[in-house]
């Protein structure tokens, strides 16, 4: 666009001077100059336009060596600038004019000079900051070549590291006064006196005693940890004494007002606690020795109680038997009776989610059985009020907690006998043992009481030898009794259809050449029937064939009474199956 403006002009420059010089020419021609007069007229005017154009050609010519000298020397200033400023050289872009690139570079070195004296008044500033903070937290300044020009990357360091360093130093100094503070805390807890120097100097309340360095924090930080393990190790005799006391006054049957009296006398610091208690338990301890029996029998009914929190069994308490009924007091019994108490507590502490759980455990198979045997009673489906549906939702509940609680007991039983190196015994038994003698139990009673109602229905079988009369169509009009639900006709005139319809409907049935039988009578000989395919459970109790006992689940029960039932005609005169 620009070059078909000056394209224009020149044109339009041209067309301009033709013009001028035909209307010199018109007026030469009105006058009447001659032509020697034209042609010097011309010659005038030629050399005028000429001399004017030449003097613009060396003005700009001028200019344009001037252009090229500022170029270089710019392009000189900017190497320099970027050397000492550490930058990458300066690329021209390419296409440029003579003009645009003099301008790019003026431009650049003036924005570089700038910078280049920004940095060095902010490299003085940061300069004084690094020295203040590093004498005082006692650190090395950051480096940088003293008379060099600071780049960019090395300006931001020094301000990262001084930043650093002023949050290092509101750290250090709140770390400083928090272990003076905890330090002097504990002494006060414990009445603790400080000895040495350094235990001074932290109780102190001046804040320039300590310089923030790493030793100095390292000092306070160990006797901080000295005065923790000290009060640890006083508060652990505290809590000693105040059990062994509390101990010796259950057993001494101490007057509880008079126990919570000393307790609350108790006050002061932890050593004039400690003082107090270890009177009050040498006191009791004299007290002792004059019964000695009463507080053997005391003892011996807290170590049965925590055995039977742990469900020990006989053998585990037999060890123990001959002290425990060993008559002869003295102090050495007591002892031997205070250790086994203190064996049996940890052990109880060791083992007392395994016992928890076994409690679920056993609180959710009273509720499996109380749920089969309310399955067994046909009076529950006649309740109101949705109780058949909240018993079936809790029925649920129990039969996926039972797994699930015996899963959690073997897998944490198991790690802890590996852990222990001993195994963990409920009455006796490992606790999956334990878990499938009452699986077994329960399968064995159920076996009990299917047997027993098989032997029931066989007794009251043989018992039924009344027979009875088929009943006969009366007159229309008036005999008084009592009415069949259908007549039907004699067995010889149905058809085989006919039959089975009668045999699955009617009430009774009629049966050539005998008596016939009650409907009551045919289901009483249904049971007795499909029995005879296959072995009642009264047998299977009396075979000679001995199953070992093996480990069972309430997965393996449940597994065992789906695969039951799915080989069953379920309906509501079906008995409970035999698991």
């Amino acid at each position: 666009m620009s070059s078909r403006r000056s394209e224009a002009l020149a044109f339009s420059l041209v067309t301009g001077i033709n013009n001028a010089m035909a209307r010199l020419v018109d007026i030469w021609d009105n006058i009447g100059i001659m032509e020697e007069q034209r042609v010097e007229r011309m010659e005038t005017v030629k050399q005028h336009i000429e001399g004017l154009l030449n003097d613009m050609i060396t003005e700009e010519e001028a200019l344009k060596l001037r252009i090229r000298a500022n170029i270089i020397t710019f392009k000189k200033q900017l190497d320099t600038l970027c050397l000492e400023m550490s930058m990458d050289p300066y690329k021209m872009e390419e296409g440029l004019t003579v003009l645009q690139i003099e301008k790019n570079l003026r431009l650049r070195v003036e924005v570089l000079t700038k910078e280049k004296g920004e940095r060095l008044k902010e490299l003085h500033g940061l300069q004084q900051q690094d020295k203040e903070l590093c004498v005082e937290l006692c650190v090395t300044p950051y480096y940088i070549p003293t008379g060099s020009m600071p780049s960019c990357t090395q300006l931001q360091e020094l301000r990262e590291h001084i930043q650093t360093l002023s949050e290092e130093k509101k750290s250090r100094a709140k770390v400083f006064s928090g272990l003076r503070e905890d330090i002097r805390k504990l002494m006060e807890e414990m009445g603790h006196e400080p000895e040495t120097s350094l235990e001074k100097e932290s109780v102190g309340h001046d804040e320039d005693v300590f310089l923030l360095t790493h030793e100095n924090i390292k000092a306070l930080k160990l006797l901080l940890c000295q005065m923790e393990v000290k009060k640890e190790s006083l508060t652990n005799t505290l809590a000693e004494l105040k059990e062994r006391s509390m101990c010796l006054w259950n057993r001494l049957d101490a007057l509880e007002q008079d126990c919570n009296v000393f307790q609350e006398s108790v006050m002061g610091t932890l050593s004039d606690q400690i003082t107090q208690w270890q009177g009050e338990l040498d006191r009791l301890t004299d007290l002792q020795k004059t019964r000695l029996e009463d507080v053997i029998d005391k003892v011996r009914q807290e170590l049965v109680a925590f055995w039977d929190k742990c469900n020990m069994g006989p053998e585990q308490r037999e060890p123990f038997n001959a002290h425990f009924c060993d008559n002869n007091v003295t102090e050495e019994l007591l002892a031997l009776h205070d250790a086994a108490l203190l064996k049996v507590k940890n052990y109880y502490d060791q083992v007392k989610p395994f016992l928890e759980a076994l409690q679920r455990w056993e609180k959710y198979w009273a509720l499996f059985q109380d749920f089969e045997k309310k399955a067994n009673d046909p009076n529950r489906f006649s309740n109101r009020g949705g109780a058949l549906l909240k018993e079936a939702k809790e029925k649920v509940k129990v039969q996926k907690m039972l797994p699930k609680l015996e899963e959690e007991l073997k897998k944490g039983v198991e790690a802890w006998e590996n852990d222990q190196g001993s195994a963990f015994l409920v009455q006796g038994q490992r606790v999956m043992t334990y878990i499938s003698s009452q699986w077994e139990e329960y399968k064995q009673q159920r076996g009990k009481e299917k047997s027993e109602r098989a032997a029931l229905q066989t007794s009251k079988k043989g018992e039924m030898t009344t027979p009875f009369k088929t009943p006969t169509k009366r007159a229309h009009g008036g005999i008084n009794g009592p009415t069949p639900n259908k007549i039907r006709k004699p067995f010889f005139q149905k058809t085989p259809s006919q039959l089975t319809r009668v045999r699955s409907s009617s009430t009774f049935i009629s049966v050539p050449s005998s008596k016939p039988l009650s409907q009551v009578q045919m289901q009483k000989m249904r049971p007795l029937e499909s029995s005879s395919s296959q072995r009642t459970p009264l047998l299977e109790c009396n075979s000679t064939e001995r199953k070992q006992p093996v480990e069972i689940s309430y997965s393996d029960f449940a597994s065992a009474l789906s695969k039951k039932t799915s080989d069953s005609v379920f309906n509501s005169t079906e008995k409970d199956p035999t698991f």
